[in-house]
C-alpha cells in the first residue's frame, strides 16, 4: 500500500482551544466545524487515523491577532506553537511534522518564529499564513518581511483561506476558493517570486480557481506574471473529483501537487482521506507520478524523510 503524507491536516489543540474560547465565547457559533472532536482529542484522532498515512498538522483559522495586542498575541502564538511541537513529538507515528503559527500584528516576533523557532525544531516544517490578516491582503506591504525571511531561511509557507469580512455573502463552498485565487494573484503581482526566487508556498484546495482559468491568466497577464503562478505548490483537498485533480496536475505539473485532505474536516467523522486517495488512484497518471503526489513531493519539499 502506498505511503501517504497528508500535507494539510488540521488541529485545534486543547490548551490553545481553551484560551481562544476565553477570548471569544462565540467562537463555536462562528466556526461550527471546530466541534469535531478529532481536531482536539488526539486519542479520538488515533481511532480514525487513515491507514499508512502520516499528517502534517496546522491550526485551524483561529488567530490571536484578531483579539489581542501585539505582545500578548505573540505570547499566545508561542504557547500554541510549543503545544503543537509537543504534540508532534509525542505522536511521531501519526504526524510527519507541523506548521507553526505567527501573529501578523507583531511582525518582528513573526520573523523570529521563522528565523529561530522553525530552524531549531526539525518537526516544524514551515509557517501558516492566511489570505487576509487583520483585514489586509497577505500581500500588504507591511507583511513583506515574512516572505523575505521565509525565502532566506528556506522555510515553506502554507496558505490557507479566510473570509473577507467586508463581504456579506461569504461561504465555505466558493468564497474561500476565490480568496485563495485572489491572494495568489496579489502575491504574483507583488513580484515576490522574482524578488525571492527561493520562496515556496503551498496553496490549499488544489490551487483554487487557477487551473480552471489558466487561459485567462495566460492571455490577460504579462507572460512573466502568468508563469509565476506555476511556482506555487498545491494540495489535493478537493473532496475527490478526479477530473478536477487531473486539470490541477495538468496545470501545475506532478512535481508541484501534494496529497492534502483538510482532515479531519470535509467529510465526517475524520475527513476525506480515503475519498481523495481514491480520486488520485483513478487519475490517468503513471505510478511514479502518483507516488510523487502521495508522498515523494512532500519528502523532497519538506525534508521529512527522517521523520517518517
Amino acid at each position: 500500500m502506498t505511503m501517504k503524507i497528508d500535507v494539510f491536516a488540521h488541529v485545534l489543540l486543547p490548551e490553545f482551544y481553551k484560551k481562544m474560547l476565553e477570548l471569544d465565547k462565540n467562537l463555536v457559533e462562528k466556526m461550527p466545524f471546530i466541534q469535531n472532536p478529532v481536531l482536539t482529542d488526539i486519542k479520538a484522532r488515533r481511532e480514525h487515523m487513515p491507514i499508512n498515512t502520516k499528517q502534517i498538522i496546522s491550526y485551524i483559522n483561529a488567530n490571536p491577532e484578531d483579539y489581542l495586542d501585539s505582545d500578548t498575541a505573540a505570547i499566545l502564538v508561542n504557547e500554541a506553537n510549543e503545544e503543537l511541537l509537543t504534540t508532534i513529538q509525542e505522536n511521531r507515528d501519526i504526524f510527519a511534522g507541523g506548521v507553526a503559527m505567527i501573529a501578523m500584528n507583531n511582525i518582528p516576533e513573526a520573523v523570529r518564529v521563522i528565523e529561530e523557532f522553525v530552524p531549531t525544531h526539525p518537526e516544524v516544517l514551515g509557517i501558516q499564513v492566511f489570505t487576509r490578516h487583520l483585514g489586509k491582503s497577505i500581500s500588504y506591504k507591511a507583511y513583506k518581511p515574512i516572505f523575505e525571511a521565509a525565502a532566506r531561511l528556506d522555510v515553506p509557507l502554507w496558505l490557507h483561506p479566510v473570509f473577507d469580512e467586508r463581504k456579506p455573502e461569504n461561504n465555505i463552498i466558493f468564497s474561500w476558493e476565490y480568496e485563495l485565487t485572489q491572494a495568489m494573484l496579489e502575491i504574483v503581482q507583488s513580484g515576490y517570486f522574482k524578488e525571492f526566487p527561493n520562496l515556496k508556498i503551498l496553496i490549499h484546495h488544489g490551487g483554487a480557481m487557477v487551473p480552471y482559468f489558466a487561459g485567462r491568466i495566460e492571455h490577460i497577464l504579462p507572460e512573466t506574471q502568468a508563469s509565476d503562478f506555476k511556482k506555487f505548490y498545491v494540495d489535493t483537498a478537493l473532496l475527490g473529483n478526479t477530473k478536477a485533480l487531473e486539470l490541477c496536475v495538468d496545470y501545475y505539473g506532478s512535481d508541484h501537487v501534494l496529497f492534502g485532505t483538510d482532515a479531519p474536516l470535509g467529510i465526517l467523522p475524520a475527513g476525506a482521506t480515503e475519498t481523495i486517495a481514491n480520486a488520485i488512484e483513478e487519475m490517468d497518471l503513471s505510478i511514479d507520478d502518483k507516488k510523487k503526489i502521495f508522498s515523494g513531493n512532500a519528502q523532497k519539499l519538506y525534508n521529512v524523510g527522517n521523520l517518517l
